[in-house]
């Protein structure tokens, strides 16, 4: 299997937006994808980004071919510091139990240390038993005790008068 794990560059957004599709569609949430190609890149490699990641590309046969991608962004913790979280983390269906998600974590948390990171995190739904049991072998904590939470544009915009 000829896969090369690589940054991510600006022609690569069409795809890992296919692969974020794909993710949701997984998770049961396609809908929740309303991001624009534009926003998309423009947060990766605007003026200001917020966000990098990693491909994973197949190099075998006469094309090549991003079959997954790890997303992460710098969190800050006033605790700890500065943290990589891994925002997302896929592989295409098809090329799925190959190895490349182990490929990509593990180029991910090299990432971390190169940047002397105070550590990783990331979230993993509840009844994603394949990931969780992925994580475990790292031996990663899992937090029982914090709930997300979040507001939407929407709410937002209507949470203080103007």
């Amino acid at each position: 299997m000829d896969i090369t794990i690589r940054k991510a560059v600006k022609e690569d957004c069409p795809r890992m937006l296919e692969l974020v599709q794909e993710l949701a569609e997984y998770e049961k949430a396609p809908q929740e994808v309303t991001v624009s190609l534009e926003h998309f890149v423009d947060s990766g490699f605007g003026e200001k980004p917020v966000w990098w990641a990693f491909v994973a590309e197949s190099t075998a046969g006469a094309e090549k071919q991003i079959v997954g991608i790890a997303l992460y962004y710098i969190r800050y913790s006033t605790w700890k510091g500065q943290r990589l979280f891994l925002e997302d983390i896929v592989v295409t269906r098809e090329w799925r139990g190959r190895g490349i998600g182990k490929q990509l974590f593990d180029r991910t948390i090299e990432e971390a240390r190169d940047k002397k990171f105070k550590g990783m995190m990331w979230q993993v739904l509840d009844w994603n038993e394949p990931a969780i049991n992925f994580y475990k072998k790292y031996g990663a904590d899992f937090d029982e005790e914090w709930i997300n939470c979040s507001l939407s544009e929407e709410q937002v915009n209507m949470a203080l008068p103007v």
